[in-house]
């Protein structure tokens, strides 16, 4: 077990535990830290599950990933909902990242990790915005997927990467069958 700071969570119908759609219970437990309202960028987004509750918290979301297929479904549901979501086929990997600085009151990343796109994360938020971030750990790798050691945080390097944030909620450990380090960072 990890240490925790903050809250837990549960699936939607608040039973058991989450189900794969559901978006993070990081990000819905942690909810009372996020802003009201504004404008949020779901990052390395997939399926989409965190930007659809975002839009439904009423964020204007901006969801971005390199699956141009994901993107396609979830804007045909944002456009059948009245959610209001944007996608944008980004390859964060490849060039230089795309966020222009004071742009977004709220960030989310779950389950992706790229070292290098977090001064450009960090620099994205305004003043007064929140950057929420879960990633697997090392230890991951002897649960299975994933294990390129790229793709995995060492103890304690996701309160280093989001410096000079101030974090206000933090846990690392075995979280949902998960080794995972999550962070909900404030920008002062």
């Amino acid at each position: 077990m990890g240490v925790v700071v903050g809250l837990g969570g549960r699936s939607r119908d608040g039973e058991g535990e989450p189900r794969v759609n559901d978006p993070s219970t990081w990000l819905t437990s942690n909810r009372r830290l996020l802003p009201a309202e504004g404008d949020a960028l779901d990052v390395a987004c997939g399926s989409g599950r965190n930007a659809v509750w975002l839009a439904e918290q009423g964020f204007r979301t901006l969801a971005v990933d390199r699956n141009d297929v994901a993107l396609d479904t979830l804007a045909q549901e944002a456009t059948q909902r009245g959610l209001s979501i944007r996608t944008q086929l980004v390859d964060l990997e490849n060039g230089e990242p795309f966020f222009t600085p004071d742009t977004f009151d709220l960030i989310v990343v779950v389950h992706y990790l790229h070292r290098p796109l977090f001064p450009s994360l960090v620099s994205a938020l305004r003043p007064g915005g929140v950057l929420v971030y879960e990633t697997f750990t090392r230890a991951q790798a002897a649960r299975g997927k994933p294990t390129n050691p790229a793709f995995l945080l060492e103890p304690g390097e996701l309160r280093t990467l989001v410096r000079p944030l101030e974090i206000l909620a933090s846990r690392e450990g075995d979280f949902e069958g998960k080794m995972i380090a999550s962070v909900v960072a404030l920008r002062r």
